[in-house]
């Protein structure tokens, strides 16, 4: 027998990839006027329970709390913003038109640090499954391609992430180039789950579509294995995820703006 809990996931599951394909189109479109379009991750799930008696939309199964129960209203109330002013400076516009040449060490370790306005996020690095990735972020994070821009996407329904990397803040925003889907059969993704503490690329849905949008699962989240994992989340980094999540999003509905103001400062690849 189907409980209503595996109902409401086959549900967000295919609402992802209905809203992925739809957003797919969109960029095409877009190519027009933009030879690469960055990533975005696709993942705007149901999380809530349709009435059939009575036709009433209900968000009876929400897990942003997942011991308590919570009805939407149409106009949601703004949770306090938990973070800190952000530090003066203003998002660089940049881009360019081919992948970074490659310049770490594919041996090495190296970690990134996420300052943000809710505190630092540090990242380790899955250099050797992910070097094109990895390298990616180096180049960025040393251009300040990341400084001063808001993660602009939180989901509490379904999927459980925030979602970071568009200086555009739209969604839409990139480096200009596109890198390689790299790690897809990591071994801690089980059973379609990106477990908790992952760092992940976001993508249009097509293969080799990555930019520079990434998500952070703060947790467990049932996805196709289609986004390359590339760190794991600091226990401190995962304390901060938290917060901001707590803090909710913006529509209610489980996918927007997250409440909390979340700035990267700065962000920084290190080797170690």
């Amino acid at each position: 027998m189907v409980t209503q809990e595996q109902r409401r996931r086959q549900l967000a599951r295919e609402k992802f990839l209905r809203q992925q394909q739809r957003r797919t189109a969109a960029r095409r479109k877009a190519n027009v006027r933009n030879s690469v379009i960055a990533s975005v991750l696709g993942v705007i799930v149901v999380g809530s329970v349709l009435s059939y008696a009575t036709g009433v939309f209900k968000n009876d199964d929400s897990k942003s709390n997942a011991s308590a129960e919570v009805t939407p209203s149409a106009t949601p109330s703004k949770a306090a913003d938990p973070c800190e002013k952000a530090a003066e400076g203003a998002v660089k516009s940049l881009s360019w038109k081919k992948e970074p040449a490659m310049t770490i060490d594919k041996s090495a370790k190296y970690e990134m640090t996420l300052a943000t306005t809710c505190g630092d996020i540090g990242i380790a690095l899955k250099t050797s499954a992910a070097p094109h990735t990895v390298n990616s972020f180096n180049f960025l994070a040393s251009e300040g391609y990341f400084d001063h821009t808001k993660c602009h996407r939180l989901t509490t329904n379904g999927i459980y992430v925030l979602q970071c990397g568009d200086p555009k803040g739209t969604g839409m925003g990139g480096p200009g180039y596109t890198i390689p889907d790299e790690n897809l059969k990591d071994k801690t993704l089980k059973n379609n789950i990106y477990p908790a503490g992952t760092i992940a690329m976001a993508n249009t849905g097509q293969a080799h579509t990555g930019g520079s949008q990434f998500f952070l699962v703060y947790q467990d989240s049932q996805l196709p294995p289609s986004y390359t994992p590339f760190g794991t989340v600091s226990a401190s980094g995962m304390k901060v995820l938290k917060k901001i999540a707590a803090a909710g999003e913006a529509t209610g509905q489980g996918d927007g703006a997250p409440n909390a103001t979340v700035v990267i400062n700065k962000a920084t690849v290190t080797k170690s």
